[in-house]
């Protein structure tokens, strides 16, 4: 498969996913998909610079989520669209799948994550929100029969430790129960968000089941904000972002088209090519790439620990690859 063809392949249905079980692409299709897979994780390592910069200038973790979602469905109309080509008929079909997708891979999964944040130190709560990996396995081998091999658990016990000390968490303080209630819900949803994403069963094109996912997401906030279930704020004033005052816009840009709109269409070509299981311990990268852009943007340079962690980590997801038929 080409460079062209693996992107060619976000806008139109792979089709190369049975319904009984996740895909196994072939060799080519897998290198492709980790490629694809690092590029989701390089945006999605940028959400927490963007969105600092709003909750840092008074807005709600509902409301910086909402906005992100909302202008991500909006940027992901026309292509949605077009990717359809009058084919309505799929989106009927995969409704069940759009809703799951929107209402727990969207919108659960962030608003549980940043509510974690909000009450236990940023690391603590990527580990255990990362523990959704852990899920994945089990639910392969509840599900489909696929029993976890040696290779698979030494790869996520080394991913896991690495992600641990790239995280830092010698001096993650004292950890909040309801946090953690939080972060685990997270975990779920993060599990379900790379299972929905490797589903292509009915042919649903990424970038289709990406604005689904946001239209349905955007709607269950507003809701939840709308009602007070949950604190909804947002201000229009200038953010600080990387040492300069600027116009609100920028982070919000930035949160909705790299790190949601690019960075799921990017997430579902990768998963539905890598099978949930490889497909989640490739988006540990994430993480990678979050210390690299505070390295790199805001001059925060990592220790030697992290690096170490950070090689922990792609010797787990090696390990996983090669566990890969």
């Amino acid at each position: 498969m080409t460079a062209a063809g693996s992107l060619d392949g976000l806008m139109t249905a792979p089709g190369e996913i049975p319904a009984s079980a996740p895909a196994r692409a072939p060799r080519a299709g897998r290198s492709a998909g980790i490629a694809i897979g690092l590029a989701s994780a390089l945006c999605f390592g940028t959400s927490g610079t963007f969105g600092a910069a709003l909750i840092g200038a008074g807005w709600s973790p509902v409301g910086a989520v909402l906005a992100r979602v909302t202008v991500a469905a909006l940027a992901l109309t026309v292509p949605a669209l077009i990717a359809l080509r009058g084919r309505w008929v799929l989106l009927r079909r995969s409704a069940g799948q759009v809703i799951a997708y929107g209402l727990v891979g969207v919108a659960a999964c962030q608003v549980c994550y940043f509510n974690a944040i909000a009450l236990m130190p940023v690391g603590v709560a990527l580990l255990l929100e990362y523990l959704g990996v852990v899920l994945i396995v089990g639910w392969l081998w509840l599900r489909h029969g696929q029993r976890p091999t040696p290779l698979t658990v030494v790869g996520g016990i080394a991913a896991l430790g690495g992600l641990a000390l790239m995280l830092n968490l010698s001096g993650a303080g004292g950890v909040s129960l309801v946090g953690v209630i939080w972060a685990l819900l997270a975990a779920v949803a993060m599990a379900v968000y790379f299972i929905q994403s490797a589903n292509g069963a009915d042919a649903l094109p990424p970038v289709v089941l990406t604005w689904g996912g946001m239209v349905i997401g955007a709607a269950a906030l507003a809701v939840v904000g709308g009602t007070g279930l949950m604190p909804l704020r947002a201000s229009a004033a200038d953010v600080d972002l990387l040492g300069h005052r600027v116009s609100v816009l920028v982070p919000v840009l930035g949160l909705s088209l790299v790190a949601a709109a690019a960075a799921y269409v990017l997430g579902i070509g990768a998963a539905r090519r890598l099978g949930p299981k490889l497909g989640s311990f490739v988006g540990m990268a994430e993480i990678a790439f979050a210390v690299l852009f505070a390295w790199v943007l805001l001059r925060q340079a990592p220790t030697v620990t992290q690096f170490l962690g950070g090689a922990l980590i792609v010797a787990g997801v090696i390990a996983v690859r090669l566990d890969e038929p």
